[in-house]
């Protein structure tokens, strides 16, 4: 049955738009954590001074795109298997005896 599936995925090209929506979709997410980290370090620097009290870490915090680098990382392992699983073919195993020949040799 799985069989069935790959073979119609393949030969329609629905597997090969499904994998490009996806990996732009990893493309996105990847994007989206860069911003939220660069923005939210921005943020703190401008609003640093009007802050009483201790001020605020100014150095670029990795933690608060961390949700969309996850997303990110997840969404590329699925990318990876379905790749492997639809356009990758698994390496057959060589016979380790030699096959014989079908026409034998006759002496004249």
């Amino acid at each position: 049955m799985l069989d069935r599936l790959k073979r119609t995925l393949v030969e329609s090209f629905v597997g090969a738009i499904a994998l490009g929506w996806l990996f732009g979709d990893i493309t996105m997410n990847f994007a989206r954590y860069v911003s939220v980290t660069v923005a939210s370090w921005l943020a703190r620097g401008e609003y640093r001074g009007l802050r009483p009290g201790p001020a605020s870490p100014s150095f670029l915090s990795l933690r608060d795109g961390l949700p969309d680098l996850a997303k990110s990382f997840f969404l590329l392992l699925v990318w990876y298997v379905l790749l492997r699983w639809l356009y990758f073919k698994p390496l057959e195993e060589e016979a380790s005896e030699p096959v014989p020949d079908p026409e034998p040799e006759q002496a004249p």
